[in-house]
């Protein structure tokens, strides 16, 4: 049997019998328990109501957290001629065309945010195998399909969080850091469950949000309450 240890202890300790808090409550549990050598990122995760693998029950979308994610975010992006001057001019970290499809090809994925101008998507569409499970593929639901990629770089760079519902119903993000004071936190708490309740699809039947659960990086989670969390 492994051994526990004493911080994990300590932490399971603080939040046993502490179930369907206020995100106030909840952000102040897991930021006093965060005590892990590096800077923990706090993450949310959202069960829903809903079967993806019916079209008009898929949910995605993007939310610009207020007070970012405290992440440094590598943003590649597919464009040409001014584009791609636009696009390095705004702080992309990649550039290119067809040499960058073949870099990706290769096996090497240095990004954590793909956009593309709409003229690039047929080179891009040859990606889609690698980059769609990776949730890394250009959309232009979310934003990432555009001809404004200097908006779309600055977006990604400053705390835009992109969110899709896996197989088994859960959306999940990373929402801030451990060192972020309370109230920042729970303001991209707050914002992330609204964008969250606004992607609702039309084919949602009964209760959409069936539980919230926050948590750091090396920490337990907590649940917080439904009700309260969606009254914005």
């Amino acid at each position: 049997m492994a051994k526990v240890g004493k911080r994990t202890s300590a932490a399971r300790e603080a939040f046993a019998g502490k179930e369907n808090l206020t995100i106030e409550e909840a952000v102040a549990l897991v930021k006093a328990n965060a005590t892990a050598k590096f800077d923990e990122t706090v993450e949310i995760a959202v069960n829903l109501g809903v079967d993806p693998r019916h079209a008009d029950q898929m949910v995605r979308g993007v939310v610009g957290l207020p007070n970012g994610t405290g992440k440094t975010v590598r943003v590649a992006v597919f464009a040409r001629g001014p584009k791609a001057e636009e696009a390095q001019a705004a702080g992309a970290d990649i550039v290119g065309a067809e040499d960058l499809m073949e870099t990706i090809q290769g096996g090497t994925i240095d990004f954590d945010r793909c956009i593309a101008t709409p003229d690039m998507m047929p080179v891009v569409g040859r990606l889609g195998k690698i980059l769609g499970p990776r949730n890394l593929m250009p959309n232009p639901k979310v934003g990432t399909v555009t001809m404004d990629v200097a908006d779309a770089v600055k977006n990604a760079k400053g705390g835009e969080v992109q969110f899709k519902v896996e197989k088994a119903g859960v959306v999940h993000a990373g929402v801030g850091k451990a060192s972020f004071d309370e109230a920042k936190l729970v303001e991209n708490v707050r914002a992330f469950v609204s964008a969250v309740a606004k992607a609702k699809p039309a084919g949602a039947k009964g209760a959409y949000m069936k539980k919230i659960a926050l948590s750091s990086t090396m920490g337990p989670g907590v649940s917080i309450d439904v009700a309260s969390a969606s009254e914005q």
